[in-house]
């Protein structure tokens, strides 16, 4: 193998105890790895001395975002070849490429493998973090303070850039599809229509929207249903979006956006709270909380539907750590709990728990769908960002679509109800029966 193409890929297969699933192109044009497989470019040396500083996940995923590596090809394909070794996302077991790298470095030749990567990295100065990359947080682990630093570096990068990806619906959740060939702003009417029917929202309501991104749900539910809305975001951007959405629409005088935070609602009680792809950000510690002042916040009788993203259980639930990559760049702080924790916390805090739907694909449709988006408008948006942030965009949301696909992560609508002690939940004798 000659070139630097043939030494990495030697170097991750001595590393890594398996052929390399990609081709690898490097900086001096040389190519090497199986023909016709999506070809992983390495621009530079720098891309190495980010792994050598940063080996495994955090250090790919920093090269990604600073343009030093790239896919040629399906990006999908790549991804999908590579999640086994590196990318194995929504699992917080130990990275299979970890594994294999402690084994391997007892062996002498891949220490002297790593010697040579030394040799191909050039000088060894650790380079700097890309821009995009979440600053050290201030604060305790979800304090009030830290969570809005942590929604303010997810949500407050551009209005304009998440129309690019979401379009013209601005929902950003998991739309829900009658077949693969429908429009995305139709799957997403849907889905906003589908909670108001498991709310079972009737004109003059109190509806509490918590996380309400751009105020796509208390537009729907006020002008489809006619109930008075309270939307809640800690995002600055997201509020002054929504408030003229709906200013625009004419229903001002029956919704009112908040920056708020869940934990300082003192105005209750609701007949009805959804949380849409909200509850991601709340914390395993903080969670029997947000249970318990939902709860409260509801009448007697009242519903919470809460939509939420779900990975698998673990042996141990004290190994889970949060992916590096998603904390670093996407959603810091955020954590993902088992569906069936999710539900034991809602009864715990007192809630009935009548439905829960998996909806798992119907996540990986949308996320194909707003990276469609994000490519057919790719210059612009670079513009509206960056280079950087538009690349963790793509990247999180293709591998996110296949850990949907392959079922490693999904996402789950649990319906629950505050039952009053006479036990009348007001629920209809078919659980189903919203469904058309």
């Amino acid at each position: 193998m000659a070139g630097a193409a043939g030494r990495l890929t030697k170097l991750a297969e001595e590393v890594l105890g398996t052929p390399l699933p990609v081709r690898i192109r490097a900086w001096d044009r040389s190519e090497a790895g199986p023909p016709g497989a999506p070809v992983l470019v390495v621009r530079n040396r720098r891309a190495l001395r980010r792994l050598l500083f940063k080996p495994g996940e955090l250090g790919l995923a920093r090269a990604w975002v600073a343009g030093d590596v790239d896919v040629d090809g399906d990006l999908y394909e790549a991804l999908d070849l590579l999640a086994g070794l590196i990318w194995e996302r929504g699992s917080a077991a130990p990275k299979p490429a970890r594994a294999a790298a402690l084994r391997a470095l007892a062996r002498p030749e891949v220490r002297a493998a790593g010697k040579e990567l030394l040799s191909l990295a050039g000088l060894p100065v650790p380079p700097a973090p890309p821009v995009e990359e979440a600053r050290p947080r201030r604060g305790a682990l979800h304090s009030l303070l830290r969570d809005r630093q942590a929604i303010s570096h997810h949500y407050d990068v551009g209005n304009d850039f998440y129309a690019l990806v979401l379009g013209p619906s601005m929902v950003y959740s998991c739309a829900y599809w009658e077949a693969p060939d429908e429009t995305l702003e139709d799957a997403q009417r849907a889905k906003l229509d589908l909670i108001c029917r498991k709310l079972g929202l009737t004109e003059g309501q109190r509806l509490l929207d918590v996380g309400c991104g751009w105020g796509s749900m208390v537009l729907h539910a006020a002008r489809e249903y006619g109930v008075r809305a309270v939307g809640i975001t800690l995002s600055e951007e997201q509020a002054t979006y929504a408030r003229k959405r709906i200013a625009d629409a004419g229903l001002a005088d029956r919704i009112e956006i908040r920056v708020q935070d869940y934990r300082e609602i003192a105005d209750g009680p609701f007949d009805a709270i959804s949380s849409i792809g909200m509850a991601e950000h709340v914390g395993r510690a903080q969670y029997a909380e947000y249970a318990g002042l939902l709860h409260d916040l509801l009448k007697p009788g009242g519903r919470l539907l809460n939509h939420q993203i779900a990975r698998r259980p673990l042996a141990d639930e004290e190994t889970y750590r949060v992916d590096e990559f998603i904390d670093r760049y996407v959603f810091p702080d955020g954590e993902l709990a088992p569906v069936g924790r999710t539900a034991g916390q809602l009864e715990e805090a007192g809630f009935e728990v009548r439905d829960v739907e998996a909806i798992r694909e119907h996540y990986a449709l949308t996320l194909r769908q707003w990276v469609a988006n994000l490519e057919a408008h790719w210059t612009e948006a670079m513009r509206l960002t960056s280079p950087g942030r538009a690349r963790v965009w793509r990247l999180y949301m293709a591998a996110s679509a296949l850990s949907f696909e392959r079922n490693r992560i999904g996402v789950n609508q649990i319906l629950a109800v505050r039952t009053p002690d006479s036990g009348a939940a007001a629920m209809p004798l078919r659980a189903r029966d919203w469904r058309d």
